[in-house]
């Protein structure tokens, strides 16, 4: 997957600090601290209704933080950037456009870098060949599975080259099977890329199999930051992964504890 992002580390890639929000006299997120590295994966969770998939937004410049502010490559973020792609867990794919002309889609936009005709095709072959989807590429979506869809999304994102990669419960609709296998090739796919990557989930477990880090989200900010450090495969981990959950878990109910409007 050479020519998708620079791999080489250093400072933070995305960096939020002091990240506040507020919606009808309500807050929504506040004093949110975290940074993400470059080839690291940061999984969010927290309650229903913490605010982790307006977290993600604020990252992605779709929406402005009424206080705080939000970093990428040391640059003040103050809206979308070509560089830093979301995805959702809908795979919100064109039934009209091929599963190519999908990934494809959005490369031409007006903030995006200009390419040649070569260039486009040369990303979105990488793209698709990096998510075992080469052979699909003429294929429309309703020929597609759940899985394949999701992998067609993440091509769309990698087609962009994006240096910081925002996910949003990606994997939530797809059957066990499934997400474990796009859990392995996301995890795949941030280290060949060297994207700093985001992921939002409701899943502990997803969480503690793919992430560096997972963070627990809760009303007063970042409640836990908990390092995973665990080898590969890590399910063969029981015993240290049971000891990892237990700590998620009880932070967990700690921030619901705190928050003013329990889910």
């Amino acid at each position: 997957m050479n020519g998708f992002v620079d791999t080489s580390g250093g400072a933070p890639r995305l960096q939020l600090r002091g990240i506040g929000l507020r919606r009808q006299q309500r807050s929504v997120l506040a004093n949110v601290d975290l940074d993400v590295a470059p080839g690291e994966l940061v999984s969010i969770i927290g309650a229903s209704g913490a605010g982790k998939s307006t977290l993600l937004r604020v990252a992605a410049g779709l929406i402005a933080p009424h206080a705080g502010a939000v970093r990428v490559d040391g640059a003040p973020l103050d809206g979308p950037r070509p560089d830093v792609a979301l995805a959702f867990q809908d795979a919100c794919l064109l039934p009209w456009l091929s599963v190519e002309r999908n990934v494809a889609f959005g490369l031409g936009f007006r903030k995006q870098p200009k390419l040649s005709r070569r260039e486009r095709d040369a990303r979105v072959h990488a793209a698709l060949h990096a998510v075992g989807l080469a052979h699909a590429a003429h294929f429309s979506p309703r020929e597609l599975s759940g899985g394949m869809a999701q992998r067609a999304a993440l091509a769309r994102a990698l087609a962009r080259a994006p240096r910081t990669l925002l996910l949003d419960e990606p994997f939530g609709a797809l059957d066990e099977l499934t997400r474990g296998d796009m859990q392995r090739l996301l995890v795949r796919v941030v280290r060949e890329s060297g994207a700093a990557t985001l992921l939002v989930t409701h899943d502990i477990d997803e969480a503690l199999l793919v992430s560096d880090r997972v963070a627990v989200l809760g009303p007063d900010g970042i409640a836990l930051d908990l390092a995973v450090g665990l080898p590969e495969p890590r399910d063969a981990h029981v015993e240290a992964l049971g000891a990892l959950r237990v700590r998620l878990v009880s932070a967990l109910h700690a921030t619901m504890a705190r928050a003013p409007h329990p889910a």
